[in-house]
């Protein structure tokens, strides 16, 4: 009786955490403020569902966001984002034993830089320091989350919670109750998101977005909606599986893996294009995956790779194209909007220093300096007007005005700004280009 009280205040004290958790990069946002005005109340009544089996997740938001990459997103209701946190919470630590060293995403001290940082490090290695030959062999899955399998990944969770990894990873330390966990993996794997999902947007937002990308066109049980937590968690699980087939191969040392993205080093190129089909065929079999067709990428390691955001080419890693472009474009959308002589108000400043320090906080990372000096300082920036960048171009920062204090009388005669050129603006760095690809 004792050990059933434990587990149940446990769980009550779980769900603070993970509303404490769940609300950290959520604060102001309409459903997070609903929750919060009263939200022991709300913690309560979460709770009691759970206990009496009858959880059921609410309505998503579903939207089309067109940076970096066109993708449709499920955002969860707020409270479906506290057991999202409260589910990661107990089962990360038991995955996270589990999980192979080179699967990147999504996970404490790893992440795209990590990745970046290891396939760099695998090049050079497995090159001798750029001294013998190497090839690059980069696949990727097609629309990956859409075509996750619900019965798989169920089955697959249900596996690898054995009794023994749950107590090697939780040690001396009080476990919840697992069938309460149980319980909560299959309210959240088999949510139907699409069943009276709030569309924000208009129908003309998913042209040109590919089915396969789209959960309005995937079976039942098919699919994870992305924006989740827990659909971040499950997709690393959903890949374990192929990561340990990879890692089975004893020629095999240079292997990493984010989501979906995948890259895999050797010397000898012909072993890498026979490997093609048996991992076509693995994917197939085992989780109905499909390798895209046509992101089939083998190089030779001085062509270099673009991985995770950034072009890795021997002794230099660089920015991807895309990310420069989309900066120029934030760029130039601030500059018609900052030429305006109604002044910006606050929120507007500090939501383009947000935006624009997001970019630079990626940039700052790789060899970018004279690329940056070209875009901020080689063309009229409507930006100096309310800011100004530090040292080496790594933080852009505000005067320090509020909406009342900035006047018509700040802003000077309006500089005229280029006229903005995409496909000038695609072409224009070379240096980070890939030249000779060879696709298979």
């Amino acid at each position: 009786m004792d050990n059933i009280l434990d587990t149940v205040d446990m769980l009550k004290v779980d769900l603070f955490k993970a509303y404490y958790d769940a609300r950290r990069h959520k604060r102001n946002t309409v459903n997070q403020l609903k929750f919060e005005v009263n939200f022991e109340r709300e913690l309560l009544l979460l709770y009691n569902e759970i206990i009496n089996r009858n959880y059921k997740p609410r309505p998503s938001i579903c939207f089309i966001v067109d940076v970096p990459v066109k993708r449709e997103v499920f955002a969860a209701d707020f409270r479906d984002r506290v057991i999202h946190h409260l589910l990661c919470g107990y089962i990360n630590p038991i995955f996270e034993d589990l999980f192979i060293e080179d699967s990147y995403s999504c996970r404490k001290g790893k992440g795209t830089l990590y990745g970046i940082q290891r396939v760099d490090g695998f090049i050079r290695e497995c090159s001798e320091n750029y001294t013998c030959d190497c090839h690059i062999l980069k696949l990727d899955i097609r629309g990956y989350f859409m075509n996750i399998d619900k019965n798989i990944l169920a089955s697959q969770l249900e596996k690898l919670l054995t009794e023994d990894r749950i107590n090697k990873a939780y040690g001396d330390n009080p476990q919840p109750d697992w069938e309460i966990v149980r319980y909560l993996i299959k309210e959240i794997i088999y949510q139907d998101v699409k069943q009276d999902c709030i569309i924000k947007g208009i129908n003309a937002d998913w042209n040109g977005l590919p089915r396969s990308k789209s959960l309005f066109h995937t079976p039942v049980d098919k699919g994870l909606p992305i924006g989740n937590l827990t659909s971040q968690l499950f997709s690393n699980v959903y890949m374990h599986i192929f990561d340990s087939f990879i890692s089975s191969y004893p020629s095999i040392e240079y292997y990493g893996r984010y989501v979906d993205d995948f890259v895999i080093i050797h010397r000898d190129k012909n072993f890498l294009k026979k490997l093609i089909p048996q991992i076509r065929d693995f994917l197939t079999a085992n989780l109905r995956l499909e390798v895209h067709p046509n992101k089939i990428y083998l190089q030779h390691y001085t062509k270099g790779v673009t991985f995770l955001g950034a072009v890795i080419k021997p002794n230099r890693i660089y920015v991807a194209n895309r990310t420069v472009f989309h900066f120029k474009k934030a760029l130039h959308t601030y500059n018609l909007r900052l030429r305006n002589q109604e002044p910006p108000s606050k929120d507007e400043l500090l939501k383009m220093r947000a935006t624009v320090n997001s970019y630079l906080g990626v940039m700052r990372h790789f060899k970018t300096y004279n690329m940056k000096k070209k875009i901020l300082l080689g063309k009229p920036n409507e930006l100096f007007r309310y800011g100004y960048f530090t040292a080496h171009l790594n933080n852009y920062k505000l005067h320090g005005k509020t909406k009342k204090e900035i006047t018509k009388t700040d802003i000077p005669f309006p500089i005229p700004v280029p006229q903005y050129n995409e496909q000038e603006s695609m072409n224009n760095d070379a240096s980070n280009k890939i030249e000779n690809v060879e696709y298979i």
